[in-house]
Order: structure tokens, then sequence, then C-alpha cells
């Protein structure tokens, strides 16, 4: 298998894509734990989040703050989207080839995941903060008490695969030269008993080489009686 260069830029589509090993891979596992913990948040906050006390108009669970819902789901469907994102880059990254490219998708991948991570933490301190604050006598026969509790619970759960994503991708922009870092693939080591590959050239001489990827010599015609005029004389005794 071919090697990859600085940041693991291998030429595009020498490498196949194997969903066995891509989904099986830490990052992918992290990318979609924090895909289904995002979902749990803003859809529990949406079917559950608020209640109806006597009126048409429905309050917040946590503290009657709409603010607080309202940063729940926003946050929530932006994690749930950038982790599908993120996931369809991983699927093209070994793909592109630009060395820039490689390297401003790993910035993005770091931002992101340090923002979020942010983010969620803020947000568990924010959900918990405002459903300690909250008066039982505001939720009659505890309305929306165990989904509260599992958006605050997943909030903190996002807080570590963010933080986990965000290491990685540290990492990857650290240790850009290795390519097993990059890209899910692993791959081939060069064999130890690789072989000399000779290049022919004109007159039947031949230059050895043990790097398979070298350029070839140039062909330029040698002539035979300019070798020959140019080869020193032993001295006569």
């Amino acid at each position: 298998m071919e090697r990859a260069g600085a940041f693991g830029a291998a030429r595009a589509g020498a490498v196949r894509f194997d969903p066995v090993a891509f989904f099986t891979h830490p990052r992918t596992i992290l990318r979609l734990m924090s895909w289904v913990f995002s979902m749990v948040v803003f859809s529990c906050i949406v079917n559950e989040g608020y209640i109806n006390i006597g009126s048409e108009r429905l309050l917040c669970v946590f503290n009657n703050n709409a603010d607080a819902c309202n940063y729940g789901i926003t946050l929530g469907v932006a994690c749930f989207l950038g982790s599908i994102l993120f996931l369809i880059l991983d699927i093209y990254f070994p793909s592109i080839s630009n060395i820039r490219d490689r390297r401003r998708a790993v910035l993005l991948d770091l931002g992101f995941s340090g923002l979020a991570c942010f983010l969620w933490f803020v947000g568990f301190c924010f959900l918990a903060n405002q459903w300690q604050a909250t008066s039982p006598d505001e939720l009659p026969l505890a309305q929306g008490s165990d989904a509260a509790r599992a958006i605050i619970a997943f909030c903190f759960f996002s807080i570590l695969t963010w933080a986990v994503l965000t290491l990685s991708a540290t990492r990857r922009f650290l240790t850009g030269s290795n390519t097993n870092l990059f890209t899910w693939q692993h791959l081939d080591p060069m064999p130890s008993n690789a072989r000399a590959t000779p290049y022919p050239i004109a007159n039947g001489a031949t230059i050895v080489t043990t790097n398979p990827y070298q350029a070839p010599p140039f062909t330029e015609t040698l002539d035979p009686q300019k070798l020959t005029q140019q080869r020193p004389m032993a001295p006569a005794f």
C-alpha cells in the first residue's frame, strides 16, 4: 500500500474505503456517541421539556425559563448536524490529496470540537442551576422531571465526548506527519526484504536504487568514444 507524505497526504484514490475499519475506529465511535447524545438532549426538550399549567402557554420545566430550553435545543441541533458533517468529512478525508486542505479540515475539527465542548459545559451548568431552582409546585405530578434529569445527564456525557474529540484533533494537528492519526486506515509497513529496483540507461548501464518512488534518471545518450577518451590511463613503468 502506498505511503503518505506530510499530514498524511496520500494520492487521492490510493486507499479504498473500508466500512468495518471506519466504524470501529475510536474517533468514529465518539462522533456517533456525540450524535446520539445531542439528539437525546434536543428531542427530550422538544417532547417533554414544556408543560402546560392551566393555560395555553407552554412553560419550560427548567424554572419556567424559556432561555434554558432554547439553549438546549439550539446546541443539541447544532451538534447533531455537526456530528453528521464531520462523519462525512472523515469518510472523504483520505481522498483529499492537498496538504493544505487536510490541514484546514483538521483545524476545523479542532475548532468545532473545542467550541462544542465549551458550550456543553456552559449548558450543563446553566440547566443544572435552573433545575435546582425549580420548585416542585411548578411541576404538578412531577411532569417533565425524568426528561429534565436525562437532559442534564446527557449534557454531561456530551462534555466528555467532545473533550476527547478535541484532544484527538489536537493530537492529529501536532503530529500531522503520522498518517494513522489523520486517517482511519492502517497503512502497511514497507517490507524489510524489498529488493533494489534497477533503472536501465543507455549503453546497457544500470542505476540501482532502493527507493521505489524515485524518478527515473535522465536518459541522455552517452558517447562511448568520449567515455574512452576521458578514462584515465595507467602510468607505464
